[in-house]
């Protein structure tokens, strides 16, 4: 078959689907407003269904894969698209969803006479693949197609021309699905079983955050009866981040996701008895200087992350729990008496797993229902004798201790009660910060621990939790999520090479993986890139010298472009020759988002005015900020992790601005540019960077 004759087919195909699918968007009736439970639930399912259709309306499907089950089954053509759809009228399905089962074959197939083979309920079915072929379809109309295999065709290059096309086009602000070039590593970490704790080390742009999403969709898809959307959630590292990846899932047919940082989260949980301290400043103390490897290693973060700090408050917590039940017993009046014993034992046995503020007030219930009861028994109708047994039982109850979390968590730090093992620096900085009512951000996790340990989660545990950029959370952090789950069943994803938070953050995967058990972990390594061209990714990996060590270097698809350029600028015309830059990049007409990645938020703040000066449209990106606009930004490297630019311009690449200690932040700032990336130096270049 021509290629001609093979799009003139497709979009024959193309028109009935779409029609089949406006038929029965038309046949949907209006929604039910009554108070029937069993009507309200069948408009429930209309409703789904509804969405499911709208979705397919835009883009029916983008892939097809024939396929001839073993080991007599007929040929048959299967269209895979965002959202299952059956044809109107009966039970033949018009496109297979891509969640389904025998959808993972256009995925993990990967060419060859070779029977392919996928898991359905029934057990593992085989069997050929004669056709598989790419679609892009907008407003009706296929705008490309591309088959990657015919049986029994020479098969050519091993490069994906869709995969290539698609990771050829401009970015906007926002982060788009992959549905359709979702590639067989991608797919086994999307499937994979719902009960683990999966860890994916995923280099700059892996697409390891989109893999976590569409990871959301399909055990959503198939696990419907033991999962919900509001029982998920999801960490980012910032609310600006959260806007960029927003579209992702509702694209996918996904809503009710909770969407969040740990930040945040933590003071939701703690009802807003404290609030951050401005994070802004802490950035700013580790990122606008350069910070020795000794400072980072004694920060408060490391200290407070950690599982030895998280013994420190056990401890604490044994102590009170210790002190619950009064050592001696409750006498309200002459000759009633309720020996310390009883207290124990009723809480010991009574009370089960309950937390142990719930325990405390349980007893102090008790005792008080038994004081009531014993005086009613004894006939005490004395008012005076009742009054001083009820004064007596308001202060025996009282030296029972009570705690809010913070007041638990500032025991330890000044007072008789102060922990020996915390270092003096760190405990005078946190006492002063909780006396003002302020947490800073390595101080959340421990609250929001002993707000768990004391009084539990206020709503449902997590079916699923996904955490990005999880090289930047402290083992404190994910010890904290790991007990908002009755099962571990976990997507946490980073890179150790962009670990720029490294005076909080982990250095080895180790160091979170070792929280649960050996069963209950899945360990993955997504080392291909498809967000740069090669040029770019050679470039950035030997700022980081190859990546020795535990974490393998990006391998790039076979996609080039432009040259990277290093450009030496005197500081006299240093604005001007960023300026110069953009506007070079700009009249290309090739790029829709354009980035200025400077080294310090004081030193965005000089370059976006200066452009703003000089007539351009641009926008600064701050570390308070909801979104990022897309178009020319100012971005300083610590904010600009987890995004992506067309053409990034590094503001200024030389020595003073990256010392050795810099090279995972200007690892990350190069790592931005999709198809072009340039570098501005004052001085002398970096030596992270060579010749």
């Amino acid at each position: 078959m021509t290629v001609q004759s093979a799009y003139q087919e497709e979009q024959q195909r193309l028109t009935e689907s779409l029609q089949d699918i406006h038929a029965q968007l038309q046949a949907i009736g209006p929604r039910y407003k009554g108070d029937d439970f069993t009507e309200q639930m069948l408009d429930l399912q209309q409703e789904e269904r509804r969405l499911r259709l709208e979705i397919s309306k835009k883009e029916p499907y983008f892939g097809r894969i024939d396929f001839q089950e073993l080991p007599a089954g007929e040929q048959k053509p299967l269209y895979i698209g965002k959202a299952g759809v059956a044809k109107q009228g009966g039970n033949e399905l018009l496109v297979i969803d891509w969640r389904a089962p025998v959808a993972s074959i256009f995925y993990s197939f990967t060419c060859g006479e070779a029977p392919a083979a996928y898991d359905s309920p029934d057990g593992e079915i085989t069997g050929y693949v004669h056709l598989k072929r790419n679609f892009m379809i907008r407003q009706g109309e296929i705008v490309r197609l591309v088959d990657s295999y015919v049986r029994g065709q020479e098969e050519g290059s091993v490069t994906d021309e869709f995969l290539l096309y698609r990771l050829g086009e401009n970015k906007d602000n926002k982060l788009r699905d992959i549905v359709s070039t979702i590639q067989g590593e991608q797919d086994r970490i999307i499937r994979a079983d719902r009960g683990k704790a999966l860890f994916i080390q995923g280099v700059a742009g892996s697409g390891k955050t989109t893999v976590a999403l569409h990871r959301i969709a399909f055990l959503l898809y198939q696990y419907a009866d033991r999962m919900r959307a509001e029982r998920m959630i999801i960490f980012a590292p910032n609310r600006m981040f959260l806007d960029y990846i927003s579209g992702v899932l509702p694209e996918l047919g996904v809503g009710d996701i909770q969407q969040t940082t740990f930040n945040d989260w933590s003071i939701e949980l703690l009802d807003n008895t404290v609030k951050l301290s401005d994070p802004s400043l802490s950035m700013a103390y580790w990122f606008e200087e350069h910070r020795t490897a000794e400072e980072i290693e004694h920060a408060s973060g490391r200290f407070k992350g950690s599982l030895a700090f998280k013994a420190v408050i056990d401890e604490r917590i044994a102590d009170f729990e210790k002190r619950i039940v009064p050592a001696a017993s409750f006498v309200p009046i002459d000759g009633l008496e309720l020996p310390a014993e009883q207290m124990r034992e009723w809480y010991e046995t009574d009370y089960g797993e309950e937390t142990l503020m719930k325990k405390r007030d349980r007893l102090v219930s008790r005792i008080r229902r038994w004081f009531e009861s014993e005086l009613k028994l004894k006939g005490v109708a004395d008012k005076k004798i009742r009054a001083k047994a009820l004064a007596k039982f308001n202060s025996f109850t009282k030296k029972i201790p009570a705690y809010s979390s913070t007041e638990l968590y500032g025991s330890l730090f000044h007072g008789k009660l102060a922990a020996a093992s915390v270092p003096k620096r760190i405990a005078a900085d946190t006492a002063e910060r909780l006396k003002r009512g302020e947490a800073a951000a390595e101080d959340l996790a421990p609250l929001a621990y002993l707000q768990l340990e004391l009084f539990g989660l206020p709503k449902q545990a997590f079916d699923h939790i996904v955490i990005d950029e999880a090289q930047d959370y402290s083992p404190f952090q994910l010890e904290v999520l790991r007990r908002c789950q009755r099962t571990a069943s976990m997507t946490v994803l980073g890179d150790l090479q962009q670990g720029i938070h490294a005076y909080a953050g982990v250095q080895k995967w180790s160091e979170l993986i070792e929280l649960f058990e050996e069963e209950q972990i899945g360990f993955y390594e997504l080392n291909r890139s498809y967000r740069s061209t090669m040029e770019i990714i050679e470039f950035a990996n030997k700022i980081l010298g190859g990546m020795t060590g535990a974490v393998k270097p990006a391998v790039p698809v076979f996609r080039s472009g432009d040259a990277v350029v290093t450009k030496k600028v005197s500081n006299g015309i240093w604005l001007a020759s960023i300026e110069a830059s953009v506007r070079e990049m700009q009249a290309k007409g090739e790029y829709e988002t354009i980035s200025v990645i400077g080294r310090t938020a004081l030193e965005c703040e000089r370059i976006y005015e200066n452009l703003i000066d000089r007539g351009l449209e641009a926008s600064l990106v701050q570390s308070k900020q909801p979104a990022y606009g897309g178009g020319l930004s100012v971005v300083p490297v610590y904010l600009s992790k987890g995004l992506e630019f067309d053409a990034v311009l590094i503001a200024d690449a030389g020595d003073e601005a990256y010392a050795p200690l810099d090279a995972r932040l200007l690892y990350v700032g190069c790592t931005r540019a999709l198809h072009k990336l340039m570098l501005l130096y004052r001085g002398n270049l970096t030596s992270l960077i060579g010749e």
